[in-house]
């Protein structure tokens, strides 16, 4: 590795005006990558990490004022119009965006997006830049990417997309690839995926990368070193093991104290989140700007802001870990500086077999046909979103619905909120079958039953007080004025909010608070379930932490019963007690979360939890994976045997002939596998031989 730097950050600031006053976004930010190397930039939205890789790229709006010092290649940057920076943009350095879906051109083909880079930076003719995008495809694992080329972006899947801007990334072998959160939305197994092919990409072509994220577990199987930003300056800066092994900023230790973990799910302790928000940009506080949420702050880090310096390991100081912190010394020696919140005991003990459902769900069918025509429409055919599944929820228990987009796991959420007679099967919610409801017990029985959303903006209307969207369920339900007024204040002290704060508006709070207010509203009618639809994938990590603790304590306080769907199997498996593993609309595994957890029967369990990032270097670096090629079949092309067949490892490297055979044609049942457990998968046996970790 040359130990030249290919980029040079040096005291970058950028500032916005805004009515407010100027927003000081990035603040005196310096680091250096060299070839082949790895960086990571961690921390909360606003933290300024994505502004300053938007700098680097010369992408910022012109209101934006940059000052500092960007050399790439030994250029200088920020001396360069426009025109010049389109010269090396997509040639010498490239990015990969968050959301490939708005960062293609919805109207060109994948492949004549990929030719054209090649051809703005390479002297080819069109048919070369075409055959060259389709080796690319290839490489970056499109199936069939000859075919694939002539797709839109909306043809694609999310994984596929994202792949595809990857391979435009390194179309024309960059020297410096930046990645703003490549792996955000994606499913877990996508993920592990993508940052695979990340890995290749950067092997394939030697380039620098910066990796932007709040993924630490992402981070810990990635990057060589890391860059920890709080409040628009760099507050941590060092070797990947060092700075996990060792945090010498509280920011840092509190970020990793707040991470739910895969791989410590038995314990079920509350997480531990960093109190507070970040401060206004605006007006950034004198001294420590991490001082106000920092347990161990002192007098000295309200005056002078803490300048990064070399830490001190022993009698010497360690001139490659820098740390923004007045009481670094303090950390070395004390990691257990945050609190531990406590949450309420279960108030349901009688063993789960002896209370009431709350929710039974037998054989329910969820049928979509496949039409084409305006005015005739003709019918050419259907995909079963959910085909025929079995589960129920008991008192106070947790049920968690786990799988890949396109599983059917919000179709099942959908089914159950509208109260109305399924298309097959029978639904029924406090031992009341939703197909014989009249109008006014439907109206009843949405007291029993609420939902939160994913996205706490756009679930709350911003026109209305939170007080008024406190009041608009239980006004439905006949609730009087003084019972309201009462209810509303103790739904705020419930979910950590204060009763004055309720005439605000929802844009005067923060995203965790906005989702606090959701969970508010669930509660308003004492439902006897309430319904989770992703409700901590829009948050930062650390005020993630705070609302798992806040939905795991009303569940023990109250006895309410949650059916929660989620992507992100660390979070499962610290809030739920069983977990039922969906898969192109059948569930193939059931169970007790650490029946599930510990030990999984189905190959698509076990490739699940294998890809999942766990945030710690050395283990992560040395897991031994079970990473799924290819994607979900189509939903309207089901395959008539086992539906995993096409992406099973045990099917495709373990199975002789005649057993193939046997899983392409045969569906296999769910069957027990001992209390509480049951996988649907004809060679379980086969499939404990798969070595994952």
């Amino acid at each position: 590795m040359n130990n030249e730097p290919i980029l040079s950050v040096e005291n970058l600031t950028v500032d916005f005006f805004s009515e407010a006053g100027t927003v000081h976004a990035v603040r005196g930010l310096s680091y250096d990558v060299k070839p082949g190397e790895a960086l990571a930039i961690v921390g909360e939205s606003g933290s300024g990490k994505s502004v300053s890789s938007l700098a680097i790229m010369g992408l910022l709006p012109g209101s934006a004022k940059v000052n500092g010092s960007i050399t790439f290649d030994g250029q200088d940057m920020l001396s360069m119009n426009d025109q010049q920076l389109s010269k090396l943009r997509g040639s010498a350095f490239s990015m990969v965006f968050q959301d490939p879906l708005s960062a293609l051109t919805p109207v060109y083909t994948v492949g004549d997006q990929i030719a054209e880079v090649i051809m703005i930076h390479r002297k080819v003719s069109k048919a070369e830049a075409r055959k060259r995008a389709v080796e690319l495809l290839d490489a970056v694992g499109i199936p069939n990417p000859s075919r694939r080329a002539n797709a839109y972006p909306h043809e694609y899947s999310g994984g596929m997309r994202q792949r595809a801007m990857i391979a435009m990334a390194i179309a024309n072998e960059p020297r410096l690839i930046i990645a703003d959160e490549p792996t955000t939305a994606l499913d877990v197994t996508i993920q592990a995926q993508v940052m695979e092919l990340m890995k290749t990409a950067q092997e394939m072509t030697g380039a620098a990368t910066i990796l932007i994220t709040h993924d630490l577990g992402v981070v810990a199987g990635f990057a060589d070193r890391v860059l920890v930003m709080y409040a628009g300056k760099a507050v941590e800066y060092g070797p990947i093991k060092e700075v996990f092994d060792s945090p010498r900023m509280p920011y840092t230790v509190g970020l990793m104290a707040s991470v739910p973990r895969v791989d410590a799910n038995s314990s079920k302790e509350p997480l531990i989140p960093i109190k507070g928000n970040p401060p206004s940009l605006v007006n950034v506080p004198a001294g420590c700007p991490f001082a106000a949420r920092c347990p161990i702050a002192e007098d000295k880090c309200g005056g002078d802001e803490p300048q990064l310096i070399p830490v001190t390991r022993g009698d010497r100081l360690d001139e490659s870990h820098l740390a923004a912190c007045h009481r670094s010394s303090y950390l070395a020696e004390n990691r257990d500086i945050f609190p531990r919140p406590k949450i309420a005991e279960p108030s349901i003990r009688t063993p789960r077999e002896e209370r009431e459902p709350v929710l039974e769900i037998s054989g329910l069918q969820r049928v979509f046909p496949v039409t084409k025509g305006a005015l005739v429409k003709r019918r050419l055919g259907e995909v079963k979103a959910v085909d025929e599944i079995d589960l129920d929820i008991r008192e106070g228990e947790a049920l968690a619905l786990v799988g890949e987009s396109g599983c059917g796991k919000s179709t099942t959420l959908m089914e159950i909120m509208q109260l109305r007679s399924p298309q097959k099967g029978t639904i029924r919610i406090t031992g009341k079958d939703t197909s014989t409801l009249t109008r006014k017990e439907k109206s009843r029985m949405r007291a029993d039953v609420s939902i939160v959303f994913q996205d706490p903006m756009s679930s709350l209307d911003p026109r209305i007080p939170i007080g008024d969207i406190l009041r608009e369920p239980m006004k439905v339900q006949g609730y009087s004025e003084e019972k309201m007024r009462e209810r509303v204040a103790w739904l705020m002290e419930t979910v950590g909010l204060i009763p004055e704060q309720a005439s605000r508006y929802p844009t005067e709070f923060s995203g965790g608070q906005r989702q606090r207010v959701g969970i508010a509203r669930a509660l308003a009618c004492d439902p006897k379930l309430i319904v989770l639809d992703e409700p901590v994938s829009a948050l930062d990590v650390s005020i993630q932490a705070g609302v798992i603790n806040l939905l795991d304590d009303l569940k023990n306080r109250l006895g309410i019963s949650y059916l929660f769907v989620s992507h992100d199997l660390s979070v499962v498996s610290h809030i739920s007690d069983r977990i039922a593993v969906m898969y192109l609309g059948k569930i193939v595994e059931i169970g007790d979360t650490n029946s599930v957890f510990n030990d999984p029967q189905h190959p698509y369990t076990k490739a699940l939890l294998s890809a999942v990032p766990v945030p710690d270097p050395a283990r992560e670096r040395t897991r031994k994976r079970l990473v799924l090629t290819g994607d979900l079949p189509s939903p309207d092309k089901i395959p008539t045997g086992c539906r995993f067949a096409g992406r099973c490892p045990v099917y495709r490297d373990i199975l002789g002939p005649t057993e193939q055979r046997r899983c392409s044609g045969e569906l296999p049942a769910l069957a027990g596998m001992g209390a509480d457990h049951a996988a649907a998968c004809h060679f379980v046996d086969r499939a404990a031989s798969l070595e994952v970790s």
